[in-house]
């Protein structure tokens, strides 16, 4: 976990992402001094996780335009062989380090980890999986 602020570019988790579709969510506020004005990425995880809780809770196509217009303001990390390759070995390394991230229930989870480590840059995320994950930068604001 970084105890500095750096303001190169970052993967900014589903949580943290969404927060301004949220309604009532504070982590918007919080997360605004970390994310604010730095260059972001977004794994085709939260992508996806995003379109289908919109899908699943019926949003109408104004919020749904609304959604596409945010995640079209970073870019999104596709998958392919080597963030499959960091994946794999995220959750191998996490298995044998009895990280929970090496869980299945933390699949996606992982993805969205290894997006940053594929990367090199910080993980923003409210999320306690991420803690101490290996190889893992972290920013939050916990």
């Amino acid at each position: 976990m970084s105890s500095t602020r750096p303001r190169g570019p970052i993967v900014i988790d589903t949580d943290v992402f969404s927060a301004d579709i949220v309604p009532g969510s504070r982590l918007a506020e919080r997360y605004a001094p970390i994310i604010t004005g730095r260059p972001a990425f977004i794994s085709f995880q939260t992508a996806a996780e995003l379109r289908y809780g919109a899908l699943l809770r019926g949003w109408g196509q104004p919020r749904l335009l609304k959604l596409e217009a945010l995640i079209g303001r970073v870019e999104v990390v596709h998958s392919g062989p080597d963030l499959v390759m960091v994946y794999a070995r995220l959750r191998a390394t996490c298995q044998a380090h009895g990280h929970a991230l090496a869980q299945r229930e933390h699949n996606a989870d992982r993805w969205i980890a290894a997006t940053a480590i594929r990367l090199g840059i910080p993980l923003v995320s409210n999320d306690k999986i991420y803690r101490n994950a290996p190889g893992l930068d972290l920013e939050t604001c916990d």
